[in-house]
């Protein structure tokens, strides 16, 4: 997760929103790492997630990646779940949950849902408070260079 936390640090130097992914093979080898990039790419897509598994996906030669961990600072959203059960990743670790996209434990819980061709694990809570305080900084910033005050 520090690996991630890293990345995600990355993502807020560049006025990205402060998220990072890492994917680690079964034997612990790093195979990607990204940091939110859809302003900067002008893509939608271009979440930590995707960009770390199309990483881990080049460097071991395969879309699937069974065996392999995403460690991402921040509960996943509705189209970051889907690729990740599309790559088959085996488990899930996130720092802090996305009380409003998040697709996980939060607004939905999509890995408990039925109909998936692909199951996996998932742990929510993982340095949960230096994730979800990088993101309130984040926005805290965001908010003063917008011009609106807020206590949160």
């Amino acid at each position: 997760m520090r690996q991630a936390l890293e990345q995600a640090a990355e993502a807020s130097a560049a006025g990205e929103v402060p998220v990072g992914a890492v994917v680690l093979s079964a034997s612990g080898v790093l195979l990607g790492a990204a940091s939110n990039s859809p302003i900067s790419r002008h893509d939608p897509t271009a979440h930590a997630e995707i960009g770390a598994l199309r990483a881990a996906a080049l460097a071991v030669g395969n879309y699937r990646l069974p065996g392999c961990t995403l460690y991402v600072t921040i509960e996943p959203c509705t189209m970051c779940v889907g690729a990740m059960v599309h790559a088959r990743i085996a488990h899930l670790v996130f720092g802090a949950p996305e009380p409003r996209f998040g697709a996980v434990v939060s607004s939905r819980q999509l890995l408990d849902a039925e109909g998936f061709n692909h199951n996996m694990t998932y742990q929510g809570g993982i340095l949960a408070d230096e994730c979800g305080e990088m993101m309130r900084r984040f926005f805290r910033a965001r908010r003063r260079q917008d011009g609106r005050t807020s206590g949160n």
